[in-house]
């Protein structure tokens, strides 16, 4: 290995990984350290890389060929490909470090770790030998100036008070702050679950509700479980009505009934219709939330109503049409503009010139396997679903259809690959 200076944990978080031909293998998530009782620094074992598949596995410090400012370069030879599991005794420094509240030995001093430093030692071993931290002044508004201490000179960092104290989230919320939701969620479930808890807990309430749709189900009941009422209610809230529904859909009747009289009336009542259908037709499939406009709104306005960017791409690429009242059920369901007739329009033009009138609608009870013919046949990614009275109830995306086509553990099976050796 290429001789380094001292690296800190959080600046290595990120970085790409290369094989030793210059291909793209992942991104450093973490360092595993193995904690020692007698207080002297960690040995560094090595980096938690997560592939571009998502799945996070372990790297061997002997298997890094060189860290450079911009990236981490692996040397030849073979991967082992199981998924990452922490030992007792390991440590991962950016999962439960970072944020850790610890005393200095010099004096009666509290601080919290900002960072740590690894630094090769004379037998080409890796340690953790440095600590960042920055003094817990209790003064609003004011930080501590963050100093940079030996291992053996703060107090707090065994496996015990790991697992006891309290820790804030402030440097790990910002290594997530770049990923994506269900990459949050992925990580997450590396974590120890009293981290957990302290990072769902330190995230606002709409990024937790994107998280917790991307976790699988017993994780989702999990969380919901560790946060108190009023709080479940608001995330329940955030969350997408049709997810928000199959979650509660899972919980004991007097917790759901109590967590639905908890949600605002207008952010419940959407949730509520959900749930009045089986989670395997269109109408349990449904977002009760697609864009529907009514037949006198220009192309200008419903493009503007497609580039909302808290749309997904899938309910994007439809714009329904409809006499009022918009919000759904709606009035008279009159037919769709599909988002590539759209941008083929003049701006001026009514949507009303736009409709096509010929495709076949979804009743709420059709079974998942209509569903999945009825995308199937029309090439779409997003469907209407209409009563009998032709209102529009809500459209289906395919991205629904596939959760629910998929095993029920298919996001645990993602996360925990079986165990294979790839050569890098």
């Amino acid at each position: 290995m290429a001789a380094t200076d001292r690296i800190f944990v959080a600046q290595l978080a990120g970085l790409p990984v290369f094989g030793p031909d210059g291909e793209a293998i992942g991104k450093v998530r973490d360092v595993v350290a193995s904690l020692r009782t007698d207080r002297q620094p960690p040995r560094v074992l090595g980096i938690v890389v997560e592939l571009v598949t998502r799945r996070r596995i372990f790297v061997p410090m002997l298997r890094v060929a060189g860290i450079e400012p911009h990236a981490v370069v692996l040397s030849t030879g073979s991967v082992n490909m199981r998924h990452f599991h922490q030992r007792p005794n390991e440590v991962v420094a950016v999962g439960q470090l970072l944020d850790a509240r610890i005393g200095v030995e010099s004096g009666a001093v509290s601080a919290v770790v900002v960072d740590v430093a690894m630094e090769p030692t004379r037998t080409r071993d890796w340690e953790m030998s440095r600590v960042a931290v920055r003094e817990r002044t209790g003064r609003l508004g004011r930080r501590g100036p963050v100093q940079v201490l030996r291992w053996e000179d703060v107090v707090g960092l065994g496996m015990a008070e790991l697992s006891s104290q309290p820790q804030g989230a402030q440097q790990l919320l910002a290594q997530f702050d770049t990923m994506r939701a269900a990459d949050v969620a992925n990580a997450l479930r590396d974590l120890p679950a009293k981290r957990r808890y302290e990072v769902a807990d330190a995230l606002d309430d709409e990024r937790l509700a994107d998280v917790i749709e991307e976790l699988p189900e017993d994780d989702q009941k999990d969380m919901l479980a560790h946060l108190d009422e009023e709080r479940a209610a608001d995330i329940l809230e955030a969350m997408n009505p049709d997810d928000a529904a199959d979650l509660l859909a899972e919980l004991p009747e007097l917790d759901k009934n109590r967590l639905l009289e908890l949600m605002e009336p207008e952010e419940s009542a959407p949730v509520k219709r959900l749930l009045e259908y089986s989670f395997d037709t269109a109408g349990g499939l449904m977002t009760p939330e697609p864009v529907a406009l009514t037949p006198d709104a220009t192309i200008a306005e419903a493009l503007a109503r497609a580039r909302n960017p808290e749309l997904t791409p899938a309910l994007s690429s439809m714009v329904f049409v409809c006499r009022p009242p918009t919000a759904t059920p709606t009035g008279r369901y009159l037919g769709c503009v599909h988002l590539q007739r759209l941008l083929r329009e003049p701006p001026s033009d009514l949507v009303a010139g736009a409709l096509d009138t010929d495709l076949p609608r979804l009743g709420p009870t059709a079974s998942l396997i209509e569903v999945t013919k009825y995308f199937a046949t029309y090439n779409l990614v997003c469907a209407p679903v209409v009563d009998d009275e032709d209102h529009l109830l809500g459209a289906v995306t395919v991205d629904d259809v596939l959760d629910h086509l998929l095993p029920d553990d298919w996001r645990e099976t993602l996360h925990h690959e079986e165990e294979g050796v790839a050569n890098a």
